[in-house]
């Protein structure tokens, strides 16, 4: 079947077989390989493109039905070089860790700012509820995509204090440092160094006598 295609407004003729979906001629034909295959069932949203400004997964579409279709993939996004505000923010923000659904992710929240440019976090949730992450835990995308809209965000890798500070504070708690060193100890051959100190871990792992704590009769 003779195609013609317009893919990140150019236009492309093509050979594909009736029951070619529109995901294959993309990465094979077309070498845009940035729309990922993971499911290939229509659940992961990996491979979400935008086709006349609607997020689709194209791993269910054919590329028969794209014909007469603006698509947009990820590609697509940057212009002159540069990246497009969606990506700067999804950078920004650390919304990206394995990389593998963000091409995905920022296709449908592409598709949910041309439509909506001041979304709610409750609209950003459910554009983005077809995409599945195993790596971000979702509220680093959230942030970002509500940054790339103008409104407010706090990236979800803001610490709540100066590191310093909170660094500081998690070495000198006593508490903290003696179960870290219990742990240490379990796994070491000799005595531990500083910040552990003998005691630290002896006092972590031994009862503490005016607790009241004491063996079950029996030996049991």
């Amino acid at each position: 079947m003779h195609l013609l295609l317009t893919v990140n407004g150019m236009a492309y003729e093509v050979d594909a077989p009736p029951t070619a979906r529109l995901l294959d001629v993309l990465r094979d034909q077309l070498g845009l390989t940035g729309t990922k295959e993971g499911c290939a069932e229509g659940e992961c949203g990996a491979c979400t493109v935008i086709v006349d400004g609607k997020a689709v997964n194209s791993c269910v579409m054919l590329a028969a039905q794209a014909r007469g279709k603006e698509v947009l993939t990820v590609e697509g996004l940057a212009e002159d070089g540069q990246l497009d505000l969606l990506q700067q923010r999804f950078v920004e923000y650390g919304a990206v860790q394995c990389g593998y659904c963000t091409p995905g992710m920022l296709m449908s929240a592409k598709a949910l700012l041309m439509g909506n440019p001041v979304p709610s976090e409750q609209d950003i949730r459910i554009a983005l509820a077809g995409n599945l992450c195993r790596c971000t835990g979702y509220s680093a995308i959230v942030a970002a995509v509500k940054a790339a809209s103008g409104q407010e965000a706090v990236p979800s890798m803001e610490l709540p204090g100066v590191p310093e500070a909170l660094a500081a504070e998690v070495t000198t708690d006593p508490e903290t440092l003696a179960a870290a060193c219990e742990v240490v100890q379990m796994d070491a051959d000799g005595p531990l160094g500083a910040p552990c100190r003998p005691s630290d871990a002896s006092q972590a792992a031994e009862p503490d006598p005016a607790s009241g704590a004491s063996e079950p009769e029996g030996g049991e």
